[in-house]
């Protein structure tokens, strides 16, 4: 079961924090590490997800259930792309860092050129929890995405053998996506993400 919206937004809120309770600091310092594990489990299995929520009008995730393939997988880089029916021009991009865990999202033309608006997300600020990694937008995220005054944010969870959770929203705003991913029926993988050439 998702959970309500208002906990949700409390969890992205959380997420512009830099900082933790002193008392949950030795706990937490483990956390990316059981995180990324969870991620690289998934390695090579692609599976189906159902909106949950999303912007009224918008038709990003109402064209086909969307597919999630973890498709790319190496130490410090796992590429998963995102098929919505015959739409190919999506993959997100997690990626270990000095910093912490890099979230980007990688958009492509039809053709595998870069997409007007790609190449936005952020980096974790806090460590998180084994469940559940948050992403604050970054400075490049600014640049790309109109009405860059608003801030974003991403989460994703992952709870083995049952699902897979990406939600955004623009803290602040009605704006908002949550998407969940049935991990207990693995599906057939779609096609290579425009602009691959594996």
């Amino acid at each position: 079961m998702i959970r309500s919206d208002t906990t949700l937004a409390v969890l992205l809120i959380a997420a512009l924090s830099p900082s933790i309770p002193a008392q949950a600091a030795a706990g937490a310092a483990a956390a990316p590490d059981a995180w990324w594990q969870r991620l690289n489990a998934l390695c090579g299995q692609a599976f189906e997800g159902r909106l949950v929520r999303a912007p009224e009008g918008d038709q990003t995730f109402r064209a086909a259930a969307p597919v999630m393939h973890v498709r790319d997988c190496a130490d410090n880089r796992i590429r998963i792309p995102l098929a919505i029916g015959d739409d190919l021009s999506r993959t997100w991009v997690f990626e270990r860092t000095d910093d912490g865990i890099h979230f980007s999202h990688d958009h492509r033309d039809v053709d595998g050129a870069p997409d007007t608006v790609t190449g936005y997300g952020g980096t974790t600020s806090n460590p998180g929890s084994a469940d559940t990694q948050l992403f604050p937008a970054d400075a490049a995220t600014a640049e790309v995405i109109p009405g860059s005054g608003l801030r974003s944010v991403w989460l994703v969870e992952i709870r083995p053998g049952d699902r897979f959770v990406y939600a955004a929203n623009r803290v602040g705003t009605e704006r908002g996506f949550l998407v969940e991913f049935d991990l207990t029926r693995p599906v057939e993988a779609p096609p290579a993400p425009w602009g691959w050439t594996d």
